[in-house]
């Protein structure tokens, strides 16, 4: 049986799950990458450094967010999200990030993994120049649907 998602299943997903694809567009050519997230049921929050998707996000902030659970072929979940790209300063910024990273820091297993590495400055002791500055952004949900098939 294949079907969509309610509202609560949905949310489910999108709460549930710690990576998600990011699709955004220059016009001509999408893109789409995978990000490690956290949603609090407004917003979709991320961090990223400058590069590639950072720079069509800034020209065209109308992005695609996905997100499934598959247990196989014949078992699956997937939610899609359209939304608002919005980068993050400040204490806006600061508090993205805390809800980012306490979603994600637990699911870091690795004893080579400490969360003050990857605070905005933490971990090495480099020049400003040197250092890759992180870059917080969210996603306003402006639109969601999700379907799933399970036999």
């Amino acid at each position: 049986m294949t079907g969509e998602l309610n509202e609560q299943q949905i949310n489910n997903i999108l709460t549930s799950q710690a990576i998600g694809r990011i699709a955004c567009c220059d016009g001509m050519h999408p893109y789409i990458v995978p990000v490690t997230y956290s949603y609090d049921g407004h917003y979709i929050y991320g961090q990223s450094t400058e590069g590639q998707k950072m720079e069509l996000m800034r020209q065209n902030p109308n992005v695609c967010f996905q997100v499934d659970i598959s247990c196989n072929m014949d078992n699956w979940q997937s939610a899609v999200v359209f939304g608002q790209f919005e980068e993050l300063k400040d204490e806006t910024a600061t508090r993205a990030r805390e809800h980012l990273f306490s979603k994600v820091v637990p699911l870091m297993t690795s004893s080579v993994i400490h969360q003050h590495e990857h605070w905005e400055g933490g971990g090495h002791e480099l020049s400003d120049e040197d250092r890759i500055k992180p870059l917080m952004f969210r996603i306003k949900v402006n639109e969601k649907s999700g379907r799933f098939e399970k036999r």
